[in-house]
């Protein structure tokens, strides 16, 4: 009435186009990914493992600042703690890994 009725196209042209139209539907997917690695993921991991390299190069008079925002000057290190003095006489024993920022008394501060 209303409503003709709907034919199907040939199976033929159909079964051709198939692989490459799944292939281009899927291309901008593949498309957000790469780019998503390259601005998001692959920058991060580059940053973690800078930070992992100067954690483990920390020495005794290196300015550290801890994850929980304490400041202080390293004492001593071992194999999994770091001795930091926060004050005069006053130190406090570390896990290596909550350090956030390293200073290194002979470099120079960065400008931003």
């Amino acid at each position: 009435m209303f409503i003709s009725p709907a034919y199907a196209q040939s199976a033929g042209t159909a079964a051709t186009t198939g692989g490459l139209a799944s292939l281009i539907s899927f291309a901008p997917l593949l498309l957000i990914f790469v780019v998503f690695y390259f601005l998001m993921i692959r920058p991060q991991q580059q940053r973690l493992k800078a930070q992992q390299a100067s954690i483990a190069a920390v020495r005794k008079g290196d300015s550290v600042v801890t994850a929980g925002g304490v400041v202080g000057k390293v004492t001593k290190v071992e194999e999994l703690y770091v001795e930091v003095e926060i004050a005069a006489n006053t130190r406090v024993r570390v896990v290596k890994a909550t350090l956030s920022d390293i200073t290194s008394p002979n470099s120079k501060p960065a400008n931003d």
